[in-house]
């Protein structure tokens, strides 16, 4: 099995690099450890709560326990199946702030600032306000990726955007435009009343090509001889067999994955690398370093009135929603009910958003259990930008055991500072004039928690992964020692080797990651290419011009 061009990892960015290979008539393997994304708990937007907990569609990670969180230790959902993680995410898309990627570029990823990346997002979109508003001349309009709105016709959806305007917010019509900074409508990659994934948009098309084969294994390390990468040693059927690259290997296998492959490939820490005996290849410190995510809290609150979507949440109102979605593609099934979204600053000196909120129309934890307390609505909330940093590092040097994930959640004083304000924040929010005729008792925290002890024990025991893992083959300059790749996706010491996916992120952008994973794999896929990158775009985002000294 051979061909110019192998990738790891059917993924978001591993699919698009793919469909722009094919395009361009290079030949391509892509392997894939799971398996096909049919059957309609992944299809049906509203069911998103299933996939990400089933073995089925799942690698089944957990983190190492971590400290931070009372030694409690977290589940990390990463896709196994036909367009990976945007096949079991939440559906949200979000590009990330502007000021995210010029950050990136002062990391050391040079041609990675706001300018470089927007025209990569406009070649991806097909955005679909359907009427709802927007900001046009920001968005593409011919991409493979289908971006739309839910309807926003439950009334709690719309209490929270005019309850975050009553308290001094601003309202943003496309937090994916030109302002981020506000309370507003959420976009999802839905199309059609059905989940968007990354193997719908690029890697089916790709397939119908030709040009692109698709291989079900589990790749074990990348092939290299004097110090250039040939292919990957994969199992297959029980058997080990090795796809051969004519031209390059690509990682797109996740930030867990990817840097465990590296890894096991004998690049890496070399110490580390040879405590567990595995020759060095290359000596790069970073690989597997660098480990960020988003830790969120669900601040709940009950309804007096039966408008949330707990009236669905019994075996009658499920089966309704299913019959009607199977047959349709419309109702409360076609949407994820993330339908409304704010990102707000936590304090004057902050030049952007560094807080997240997905507001949901029922009080419910993500792995689909309801809240007691029966209507209700909650906020997800949490800070964009943690100190705090982790490490992805190898349990054994064989391939089917699962790394060691430890985020080191919660180990900086300033992410304690910010999720104190999260909450008090929140409760602010909730407390005005738009939820009066809905609010009913605190869920979750509760009225009684106020002081500053209270509340950090109720953040140690309830703080969830937002399940946006990166930054672990981060991408610097060459002479950076804890750059992985380089600004063209490279990795830094083996010929004919690149990463691009989610790990390469220097530093974590604001709100979900599946949007920017994309973007990464759209631009890398021109690098690998040789080609000239898509023209800069110089468009400025909105910044509050009171950031300095206000926090709204």
């Amino acid at each position: 099995m051979q061909a110019e061009y192998v990738i790891v990892g059917a993924g978001s960015a591993g699919c698009a690099i793919a469909y722009r290979l094919a395009e361009a008539g290079k030949t391509v393997i892509v392997i894939e450890h799971g398996g096909t994304d049919a059957g309609p708990l992944i299809q049906m937007p509203g069911a998103l709560s299933y996939p990400m907990n089933m073995k089925r569609y799942d690698w089944g990670y957990m983190s190492e326990p971590e400290p931070g969180l009372g030694g409690r230790r977290l589940v990390t959902p990463r896709g196994k199946v036909l367009g990976g993680s945007s096949s079991i995410n939440g559906m949200v898309y979000v590009r990330g702030h502007a000021r995210d990627f010029d950050t990136w570029e002062e990391m050391g990823a040079r041609g990675w600032a706001y300018a470089d990346v927007l025209p990569y997002y406009k070649r991806m979109e097909s955005w679909d306000c359907g009427g709802h508003g927007g900001d046009p001349d920001w968005r593409g309009k011919n991409g493979p990726l289908h971006i739309s709105r839910g309807k926003r016709d439950n009334p709690l959806v719309k209490a929270f955007v005019e309850a975050g305007a009553q308290a001094g917010y601003p309202t943003t019509d496309d937090y994916n435009g030109e302002q981020q900074e506000g309370f507003g409508p959420y976009d999802a990659t839905i199309h059609k009343g059905e989940r968007w994934s990354a193997y719908k948009a690029y890697l089916k098309p790709a397939l119908a090509t030709g040009n692109v084969t698709l291989i079900r294994g589990l790749a074990r390390k990348v092939v290299i001889e004097d110090g250039q990468a040939k292919g990957v040693e994969i199992e297959r059927k029980g058997q080990i067999e090795v796809i051969s690259a004519s031209r390059e290997v690509i990682l797109s296998a996740s930030s867990i994955n990817s840097p465990k492959l590296l890894m096991l490939s004998g690049i890496g820490d070399a110490a580390h690398l040879k405590d567990h005996g595995i020759a060095v290849v290359a000596d790069r410190p970073g690989v597997g370093q660098n480990l960020q995510d988003h830790l969120e809290l669900y601040i709940q609150q009950a309804a007096t009135q039966p408008v949330s979507l707990f009236k669905y949440w019994n075996l009658v109102g499920k089966a309704f929603v299913g019959a009607q979605w199977l047959f349709t593609k419309k109702g409360v099934g076609a949407s994820n009910q993330f339908e409304s979204a704010a990102f707000i600053r936590s304090k004057p000196g902050i030049e952007y958003p560094d807080i997240q909120y997905h507001f949901l129309p029922i009080a419910v934890r993500y792995d689909g259990q309801a809240a007691a307390e029966g209507h209700g609505f909650q906020a997800h909330v949490g800070p964009m930008r943690s100190k705090s940093r982790g490490a992805v590092t190898l349990r054994s040097a064989d391939p089917s055991e699962a790394p060691k994930i430890f985020f080191n959640y919660m180990s900086q004083d300033s992410d304690w500072e910010d999720f104190r304000a999260c909450i008090r924040l929140t409760r602010e929010i909730f407390a005005q004039e738009a939820f009066a005729p809905y609010r009913g008792k605190e869920i979750q925290p509760g009225a009684a928690m106020q002081s500053d002890e209270e509340l950090d024990g109720f953040i140690r025991e309830h703080a969830e992964s937002a399940f946006h893992p990166c930054g672990t083959c981060r991408m610097g300059e060459k002479d950076d020692p804890m750059a992985v790749v380089d600004p063209e996706c490279r990795v830094i010491g083996i010929e004919g080797l690149r990463v691009a996916d989610s790990s390469i992120f220097p530093q974590i952008t604001n709100g979900n990651l599946n949007g920017p994973s994309i973007m990464t794999g759209e631009k890398a896929a021109d690098h690998i290419l040789g080609r000239a990158p898509l023209a800069r775009e110089n468009a400025q985002p909105w910044i509050a011009p009171n950031w300095q000294t206000a926090q709204r």
